[in-house]
């Protein structure tokens, strides 16, 4: 799908903070009309984690399973493990829609917001919506969520690996076809807070050519399901590994990590030569958005994309190719608070557009 008519909109992260599915998605409709997300409401109970929610049929087929302490782990030292591994091989790999669709498929319980999104969406959208927003947790983030029984990140086991980013993809397929079925195109970011792993001393062994692998497969699920595909990241990165992907969105932590962006600044052109575009986390997902107001912001806004201008980034851009977000998900903090950083959000696209 082309990214033109998303230019200078606005859109979620995608955690609220509510128990209740109809109220975060009062607060989804009346902020972000042109591009509403479906909530991930993690306060309704662990199955609704960050992990947990995309990998229900791995528990369900016993090829993960919890610890007493809520960890996650792969079962592959239990009986069976060869058999169940092949069996749901067979299912990726059969083309069967009908199987894919029920083994994809969120369960009820662990995406309440998700559907309450999609039963409101088949009732129609308000006129000035223009395309419908998913996400998923990423590769990295779950491969160092799930352990190998050692209770090593799995993502450094490229056998573990490998079921993690093909259940991911399938993931992504599943949820890109569901959001596009709605008549409207969608688009899906993938969520990687652990991405800030690679380079660091504790993370020696977490491959540059594993994880662009990694993440060009979900890309290319969503991309291949008619959506386009983004990345959202909370963190200080090495953008370059980012920006070279053939993702169509970066969305970043502009208000607290926009130093690590200017870092990269060479790798921006190319990016947005390839069509590319900036979802600028802008707006502060914490208490410090009680201070903050549209004008403070906007300010705000302006010098950092000055300061990539000096780099020699494009202004032109820099101007006209960029979302606003908040800096991150909202799902741990007060309604109130989250209600006042989504509203924040939408004035401040109001006030440059």
């Amino acid at each position: 799908m082309t990214l033109r008519k998303l230019y200078g909109r606005a859109t979620g992260i995608g955690s609220l903070p509510h128990r209740d599915p109809a109220a975060a998605l009062a607060l989804v409709f009346d902020t972000f009309k042109e591009i509403p997300h479906w909530p991930q409401l993690p306060r309704r109970g662990a199955v609704e984690g960050l992990a947990r929610q995309y990998l229900n049929n791995l528990l369900r087929r016993k090829l993960i399973a919890l610890r007493p302490n809520g960890t996650i782990y792969f079962c592959l030292e239990e009986p069976g493990w060869e058999k169940r591994c092949l069996d749901y091989y067979e299912l990726l790999l059969s083309g069967d829609a009908e199987a894919f669709a029920e083994e994809f498929a969120f369960p009820e319980e662990s995406a309440a917001g998700y559907y309450a999104f999609m039963e409101r969406c088949s009732q129609g959208f308000p006129r000035e919506t223009l395309c419908l927003k998913g996400q998923l947790a990423g590769p990295v983030t779950v491969g160092f969520m799930v352990n190998d029984p050692a209770g090593k990140p799995s993502f450094y086991d490229p056998s573990l690996r490998e079921i993690i980013v093909k259940t991911l993809a399938a993931q992504a397929r599943w949820q890109t076809e569901q959001l596009g079925s709605c008549d409207l195109p969608a688009v899906v970011f993938v969520d990687e807070p652990a991405l800030y792993n690679y380079g660091t001393s504790t993370a020696v062994g977490l491959g540059r050519r594993e994880i662009e692998a990694a993440m060009e497969e979900i890309f290319s699920a969503v991309r291949s399901a008619g959506g386009a595909a983004g990345m959202h990241s909370c963190a200080g990165n090495d953008w370059s590994l980012v920006a070279g992907l053939s993702l169509q969105i970066i969305s970043f932590d502009a208000y607290d990590y926009f130093a690590s962006l200017l870092v990269y600044s060479d790798e921006l052109n190319p990016f947005f030569d390839r069509g590319g575009a900036l979802a600028w986390g802008i707006v502060p997902s914490s208490e410090r958005a009680w201070s903050e107001d549209p004008s403070s912001l906007e300010t705000l806004l302006r010098s950092q994309q000055e300061a990539l201008k000096r780099r020699g980034v494009s202004e032109h851009h820099l101007r006209t190719r960029y979302l606003i977000t908040p800096s991150c998900g909202t799902g741990t903090l007060s309604p109130e608070l989250a209600e006042r950083i989504y509203c924040l959000t939408a004035q401040l696209v109001d006030r440059i557009s």
